[in-house]
Order: C-alpha cells, then sequence, then structure tokens
C-alpha cells in the first residue's frame, strides 16, 4: 500500500509517499521562514497564499522522487484540521481533487493524530501508549488506545509549550523561529547552576495534583527579568544565562506533570510493554529528551521520540495516518469539512466540566 500525504496545517507544504511497511519513499518539506520572518511570526494570509503557490510542486516532486506514478497510488491522506483553516482547506482541496480524479480513497487527516502515531512509523511502538504532544499550538498528555482512540489526561490551561519556547525567545532578541535559537543559546551556557540562580524562573504547576500544564506565567518571568535595570540591550552571556534556565524551568515542569500521567498510566496497568513517546516539534528539544528519558528510565518505561526531521510538520506524518486508517477501512467522503479545532478526545472538554462542578 503506498499513500500520498499533503500536509498545509501552518507554515510548512509539504508532500510525502509512505508505504505500509514503514517505508518513506519521499518527504518533501518546503519550508515559508524567509516570508514570516520580517513578521516575527506566521501571518495566515502570507501562509495560505504560499501553499497555493506551491502545493502542486510539492506532490510533483514527492512523486518524482519517490519513483511512482499517480496510478501507482492506493490512496490519498490530506490534513483536514486542526490549523490555520486557510491553508487547512488548500492541502485538504489538493488531496479530494486528485483523489477524485483518480478514482481513489480520501482520507481526512487530524494533524495532531498524525503526531500521535509517527512513533509507529519510525519504532513501530504497539498500543497503548502514553504520548506527550508538544507543539506551538498543542501541549497535551494523551494515552493512545488506538488509531482514533484517545484519552486526555491533561492539557495546557493556557499558553502551548511551543508559543512560550518562541515568545520568550523573541523577548530575549533571538531570531525567529525562537525555539532552535534558544536551545542553541542554552547550550552555550557554562554554569548551569549560577545561571539559575541570576535568573530563578516559576515552575508552573510543579506540586500539583493532575496532569495540566501552564506556561504563562513562566513566559511573563521572563519579560520581568529582561525588563528590570539596568535597561539595554542583554548582553549575550545573560542570553546564554537566561535560555539555560528557562529550559531547565520547562524539563523540570514537564517531567512533574508527566510524573503523574505516568504513575496513573502504570497504575492502571495499560500496557504490559509500557512506552512514553514524545511528539510535536518542540520534541526535537535535546534538553527535554533527556529529561523525559532519565524520568522514564526511573518508571521501567522504553522512551521513544521520532528524529527531529519528523517531529516538525511534514507529510510523512500524513501519508502513514493515512495509511493506518485506510488499512482499518477508516475512509471519508470527498464532503468532509476542514476543521480549525479538531480535539483527540472529544470527551475531555465534557469530562473536565463534570470534575469541575
Amino acid at each position: 500500500m503506498r499513500i500520498l500525504g499533503i500536509e498545509t496545517s501552518c507554515d510548512e507544504t509539504a508532500a510525502a509517499i509512505v508505504e505500509d511497511n514503514g517505508t518513506i519513499l519521499s518527504n518533501l518539506v518546503l519550508s515559508q521562514l524567509d516570508e514570516h520572518r520580517v513578521f516575527g511570526g506566521v501571518v495566515p494570509e502570507i501562509a495560505a497564499r504560499a501553499h497555493l503557490e506551491n502545493i502542486h510542486k510539492l506532490v510533483e516532486a514527492a512523486l518524482e522522487d519517490a519513483g511512482v506514478a499517480l496510478s501507482g497510488l492506493d490512496g490519498i491522506a490530506a490534513t483536514c484540521g486542526p490549523g490555520l483553516i486557510g491553508g487547512v482547506m488548500i492541502g485538504m482541496m489538493t488531496g479530494k481533487a486528485i483523489a477524485a480524479a483518480c478514482n481513489l480513497p480520501f482520507i481526512g487527516v487530524n494533524h495532531l493524530e498524525a503526531h500521535a502515531l509517527t512513533p509507529r512509523l519510525t519504532d513501530k511502538v504497539a498500543f497503548p501508549y502514553l504520548l506527550l504532544l508538544v507543539s506551538g499550538g498543542h501541549t497535551q498528555i494523551l494515552i493512545v488506545h488506538d488509531v482514533g482512540h484517545y484519552r486526555l489526561l491533561g492539557t495546557t490551561i493556557d499558553d502551548a509549550l511551543g508559543e512560550c519556547f518562541d515568545k520568550s525567545a523573541k523577548l530575549m532578541g533571538l531570531p525567529y523561529p525562537g525555539g532552535p535559537h534558544l536551545e542553541k543559546a542554552a547550550r552555550q551556557c557554562l554554569t548551569p547552576a549560577a545561571a539559575r540562580e541570576q535568573f530563578p524562573l516559576p515552575r508552573p504547576m510543579k506540586g500539583r495534583t493532575g496532569c495540566d500544564f501552564s506556561f504563562s506565567g513562566l513566559k511573563t518571568a521572563v519579560r520581568l527579568h529582561i525588563d528590570r535595570p539596568p535597561p539595554g540591550t542583554l548582553l549575550m552571556n545573560d542570553v546564554a544565562a537566561l535560555a539555560c534556565s528557562f529550559e531547565n524551568a520547562v524539563c523540570e515542569t514537564l517531567v512533574d506533570r508527566c510524573e503523574n500521567a505516568i504513575i496513573q498510566f502504570l497504575g492502571n496497568n495499560e500496557s504490559q510493554t509500557p512506552a512514553f513517546v514524545i511528539a510535536g516539534g518542540v520534541a526535537a528539544n535535546n534538553a527535554l529528551r533527556t529529561a523525559l528519558k532519565d524520568l522514564t528510565a526511573r518508571h521501567h518505561m522504553s522512551f521513544i521520540a521520532p528524529p527531529a526531521k519528523l517531529c516538525s510538520d511534514n507529510a510523512a506524518m500524513i501519508a502513514w495516518a493515512g495509511v493506518e486508517r485506510l488499512g482499518r477501512g477508516m475512509t471519508d467522503k470527498l464532503d468532509i469539512a476542514a476543521k480549525p479545532r479538531w480535539p483527540l478526545d472529544p470527551e475531555a472538554g465534557y469530562q473536565k466540566q463534570v470534575e469541575t462542578t
């Protein structure tokens, strides 16, 4: 089985061909960093226009790189949400048009599910497993029971971790996109203990019950450190120290929140071979990977993190989600709508409302 995947949910235009044995025949991503850098963030209209201009080129190139004709495909998978609705619609309509023209099944993919299933593409992890999904728009911890079956244990009550990384980096004067540059600056700090003393930062929600996250206070604390006297641009040594302290605060916070989820997961005997998976763009951060790997080792769980290139938005994960769904007969009609919001666990909002009443 060969599936064409199309991804256009944010600022990467991507197309890929993936086989059901996990072979990635092609995986092309066209970044829009240059278009958005001057604005310091993604501008939805600019992103949509760039997708419209380039999607057909990416699809053609993915087919050519894979050495596959349209007649050699078994299905078309495209992101149908969540994301910036203009971009989502361009990729979705492209996928629908190809599916209709070639009489192929269409699979409307939840972008979050594609992240969640990526470890099955890269590491063949068995269901169920515990997933930490961390990206620019989402911070969630879920039990992945099966394709289409997820249980939300915790989510952010304010900002997503990726947003906190990017905005904190911007406050520090680091280039866009901020997350990777903040990580690079943190590695230049030679005295982490002194950095934490120089720039003390909060660990939001640490020590509380449950698995929810909060990052707005951490971002505010970064701003307060930057705004305090003496005024002026931070020296590079100060930036490195602040970035290091920030990363440390994030790692401690995530370890605390995730440990609660791990205890719940293991206590319910969810799996005989328990695995902890991290996915999403922020999952490429090495300090975060190391901290969570140490945590899972203490609880005798396997730690799985996809390669960095498959953590950020890409079409191979969309194609693989298509493989998983098509293999179970889970296809969509061509009238499926784009969804700017699309939770993996639709019942979670109701459950949380009940818990607090």
